[in-house]
């Protein structure tokens, strides 16, 4: 009996130095990090401090009270069938769903209900809509704006 309760401790202290070793070994990962390794990553809106993408990403951020919103859903769905299409632009997407805890995200853009915002890389707001929005009319501001349009003639010149 002495033995095996010996065994489980030895193997509990083990297990605990094990832990304790691969936690401060493990990097944690930035919300840039994680885009920049998935372009395709949606992220959450209480995890991202914002400034963190400037002059790297254009943020594409969805807003809802919840998700179960239909609203919400649309924009997902809306977002997901034109992927690449974000993709070439730089774009990053961040949702935030929760209402009740006041990210930064929320603090700084004060969505009322339902509402997507685009901004540029310059960390301005380029565009709000209180209503689902595709990927196209998303596009098409995006190429408007004169830091794309430099990106599309640097390529060229490539």
């Amino acid at each position: 009996m002495k033995t095996l309760v010996s065994l489980v401790l030895s193997a509990g202290l083990m297990g605990a130095a094990y832990a304790q070793d691969t936690a401060t070994t493990m990097s944690v990962v930035s919300p840039v990090e994680a885009w920049q390794a998935d372009p395709l990553v949606i992220l959450n809106g209480a995890d991202v401090a914002i400034e963190d993408f400037k002059w790297i990403a254009r943020p594409v951020i969805v807003f809802a009270t919840s998700p179960a919103d239909p609203r919400f859903s649309e924009q997902m769905e809306l977002l997901a069938e034109r992927a690449e299409e974000l993709v070439k632009r730089d774009v990053v997407v961040i949702v935030d769903t929760d209402d009740e805890n006041l990210s930064d995200l929320r603090r700084k853009l004060r969505p009322r209900d339902f509402m997507i915002v685009l901004m540029g890389k310059d960390g301005g707001v380029k565009l709000r809509k209180p209503f689902p929005y595709d990927v196209r009319e998303l596009s098409r501001s995006i190429d408007k704006m004169p830091l794309r349009q430099q990106e599309i003639r640097d390529r060229r010149d490539d």
